[in-house]
């Protein structure tokens, strides 16, 4: 699995928000996409009914994986493919690496996977002597920096063309320039020699489909269809869940994925690869290969609570709308999934201990399931990971230990079912926030262990008189 840093997020989180550069990448983003998407829904022939339909069409999928996943593995073995099921991470790069060996691979093409991100598999071949090319600019420009993607489809949000500039400078021998056109037509340049003398080609999978025995591939660049296509080997990874039944599922999934994902009606290239080369056919791998990954999935999907994320199909639309990821960015998530669909997926892949503060960072405010083009109840699993994780965590249901948090809820619950406990607590509070009251009339810092709501906001201090016994003077209250 990849490097994994969720337990950094609060201090990543706080780097993200004082970079100024990344504040406005995000916030120029979001602006372009989130509106855009609402937009393209709204201009949908059937309706914004089309996503409840696709949500069902998903559900159905997962709650069928069994079957669906063997009717796929059949029908790629009928069009000449291999299909490898991996358990965990180090199953699905294993695979790969003896996939490699077999072929005699040295040089690797790839297209942009975020599974691939999930279980490390770039730092794996590169140990093992394969030499691996990102094919996608930002996935490249990423590689070329030695980092990790920000975004879901935007890998590169976080660079300026400056920093791209002296990056290609330094990286590409090339004289400095900040000239979009340019450098783009210097990744191309680079880029195609790989394509050309590449040994294997890599991709992810968008969806498979069991009735054809195919998967599909999405981009805006065409580079998953070079990777796809010249190279003598293709092994594709993908996620257990990413199966649909019936080629017609595609049409209303991929055109809802498009509009989500960049607020178009269609992606630039849609590609579906069945299996290798056919007699007769002029292009495409001698030998195709899909790597169908678990990796916590199926713990996912025998939890009924949670099971509905494994209908995502990783679009970044709640990215594009989330003004938590709109303020802190995908790094701080600290593993390949960010946003909203990272807060809930992440924790139930890694553990919901390591990654909490993932879903406590969520503000909750539903626009990641309005932007859903599958109208996934996020927020309903951000909720129902914070109660698990007070009833004591995934691997402790019952939470029979008690925590600080738990004691203060517990006294609050008490108090507030007397009434003569509730008064005089309140007479109390008030009491106690004289000291910390400014002249304005506002507390500006609370004390610790409240301090953190202090941090960017003042609070108003609670009145010294109760509504009730304001209502009980009043002309009204004495009837």
């Amino acid at each position: 699995m990849s490097h994994i840093t969720t337990e950094k997020y609060k201090s990543e989180a706080r780097k993200a928000i004082k970079d100024r550069v990344l504040q406005s990448a995000l916030a120029s983003v979001q602006d372009r996409l989130g509106k855009g998407t609402a937009k393209a829904y709204r201009e949908l022939p059937e309706g914004s009914g089309l996503r409840r339909t696709a949500h069902d069409m998903r559900m159905q999928a997962v709650e069928n994986l069994d079957i669906l996943l063997e009717t796929l593995a059949d029908n790629i073995g009928k069009n000449g493919g291999l299909v490898i099921f991996a358990e965990d991470a180090q199953a699905a790069v294993t695979a790969c690496i003896d996939i490699a060996r077999k072929h005699d691979v040295k040089q690797v093409v790839k297209g942009k996977s975020m599974v691939t991100e999930e279980i490390g598999l770039n730092p794996t071949l590169q140990a093992a002597g394969i030499e691996v090319t990102e094919t996608d600019l930002g996935e490249y420009i990423i590689q070329l920096a030695g980092e990790s993607p920000s975004h879901i489809i935007a890998p590169a949000i976080h660079k300026t063309r400056d920093q791209v500039g002296r990056l290609f400078s330094e990286k590409l021998g090339i004289p400095y320039t900040d000239d979009p056109p340019t450098l783009t037509r210097t990744a191309r340049k680079a880029l195609r020699q790989k394509f050309l003398t590449a040994d294997m080609g890599i991709s992810g999978c968008n969806l498979a489909c069991a009735e054809t025995g195919h998967i599909t591939t999405v981009s805006n660049e065409g580079n998953i269809r070079m990777a796809t296509t010249l190279p003598r080997v293709h092994v594709a990874f993908m996620g257990m869940e990413r199966v649909t039944a019936r080629l017609e599922d595609h049409d209303i999934l991929f055109r809802l994925l498009s509009r989500g994902a960049a607020a178009q009606h269609l992606a630039g290239y849609i590609s579906y690869i069945g299996g290798p080369r056919q007699a007769g056919q002029m292009d495409g791998p001698e030998a195709f290969y899909l790597i169908i990954i678990d990796n916590g999935r199926s713990k996912i999907l025998a939890d009924t609570e949670f099971r509905e994320i494994l209908c995502c199909i990783r679009c970044a639309a709640c990215l594009n709308v989330c003004p938590v990821y709109g303020k802190i960015g995908g790094h701080a998530y600290g593993f390949a999934y960010s946003g909203p669909v990272g807060a809930v997926v992440t924790p139930l892949l890694v553990g919901i201990e390591r990654a909490k503060d993932l879903f406590l960072g969520e503000t909750l405010c539903g626009a990641c399931k309005d932007a859903c083009p599958i109208d996934i109840d996020l927020p309903r699993m951000l909720l129902a990971l914070r109660a698990r994780l007070a009833r004591g965590g995934a691997d402790r249901i019952t939470g029979d230990g008690l925590t600080a948090e738990k004691v203060f809820y517990r006294a609050w619950s008490a108090a507030i079912r007397n009434r003569r406990a509730y008064a005089g607590l309140m007479r109390t509070a008030s009491m106690v926030q004289r000291p910390i009251t400014g002249a304005d009339g506002m507390i500006h810092r609370l004390p610790f262990p409240f301090d953190g709501w202090t941090r960017s906001r003042d609070l108003k201090p609670l009145t010294s008189t109760s509504f009730m016994e304001r209502w009980n003077k009043s002309s009204i209250g004495k009837r």
